[in-house]
């Protein structure tokens, strides 16, 4: 079996952006990033590393991002929807640099376990560390949650900024045991952090078979037996209320969702938003306060955007 490689050359201003819209929108078996700046940072390190940047292959002028699909994906399609997406991108006021996109196949042994060296423990705070499934982790505190992870070729491995301000919203929420929905759930890792918190039940809802398949895995991989998985998109087709609705999906899939978290918040529910370029705020600011919703809490880490929200006071 092979896989096909979708290649674009272009800034590292949009490498959050492409790598979600790669995994949520395109159903990406996973996506790769190098970058010319974390060459030339591994040069200042006071150790002994030595960088030639001129013996380095391929080197990118500023991104390289790599995006693996199964074989059969149509790959004209593909770069299309790549190429209108940096143009939306570019509205945005982004750098997009110079784009070049191209494609090629590689077999699949050649890049399923060759990511495994750059995955690594994740020490994200007092409460909570995420550890790949082949490595050894012991913890500063005796009480820290571990939330082990196989990703695989899936995505949702606690790297991404956007991933580590829901994280921290959800850290804040949790202030009892809770009943929760993580909408685009990705590998499980935000489903299987509430748990870890102390979540009574969680529903991990998305819309792709792979993110069902992982979130299962990584459940069982953590021994959870209170995260259910619905293949759907966003709320469509979910019954009952929550306390704690977590999104961590692109503005422009938010904008979906809003109209549909007043039918499944409880009263006095939390929602936590993430995976807001600070550009889009304006027009999730001004869809929350016409639905009816209030941001308690605005978080940010470079471009990306976290929010706890709440309902308006009557």
């Amino acid at each position: 079996m092979k896989l096909l490689v979708i290649k674009i050359e272009t800034s590292h201003e949009v490498e959050d952006a492409l790598s979600i819209f790669a995994q949520d929108n395109l159903n990406a078996l996973g996506t790769e990033s190098r970058k010319r700046s974390d060459f030339e940072q591994a040069g200042w390190l006071h150790d002994s590393t030595v960088v030639e940047m001129d013996d380095i292959k391929d080197l990118p002028e500023d991104l390289q991002f790599m995006a693996y699909f199964d074989e059969e994906a149509d790959k004209d399609s593909l770069i299309k929807k790549f190429t209108d997406k940096l143009e939306e991108l570019k509205g945005y006021g982004l750098d997009v640099g110079d784009v070049k996109i191209t494609s090629s196949y590689i077999a699949d042994q050649d890049w399923n376990t060759a990511w495994q060296k750059y995955y690594h423990v994740i020490d994200f705070s007092r409460h909570l560390a995420i550890v790949p499934e082949w490595e050894d982790y012991k913890p500063a505190f005796s009480d820290q949650k571990l939330i082990r992870l196989d990703p695989g070729l899936a995505f949702g491995t606690g790297n991404h900024k956007t991933t580590q301000l829901a994280m921290m919203g959800i850290e804040r929420g949790m202030v009892r045991p809770m009943t929760v929905v993580d909408v685009g759930t990705g590998s499980g890792i935000l489903a299987i952090a509430a748990s870890k918190l102390g979540a009574k039940s969680v529903l991990a809802t998305d819309i792709s078979d792979e993110s069902m398949t992982a979130a299962q895995e990584n459940s069982s991989l953590n021994n959870l037996n209170n995260i259910s998985v619905q293949k759907t998109s966003l709320l469509a087709g979910v019954d009952g209320k929550f306390d704690l609705i977590v999104a961590n999906i692109l503005a422009e899939i938010l904008l979906e969702l809003i109209p549909q978290m007043n039918a499944h918040l409880n009263e006095g529910g939390q929602v936590i938003f993430s995976g807001i370029d600070y550009l889009q705020l304006p027009k999730i600011e001004k869809s929350l306060d016409e639905y009816g919703f209030k941001i308690d809490l605005n978080m940010r880490q470079g471009r990306w955007v976290g929010l706890a929200i709440t309902r308006k006071e009557k």
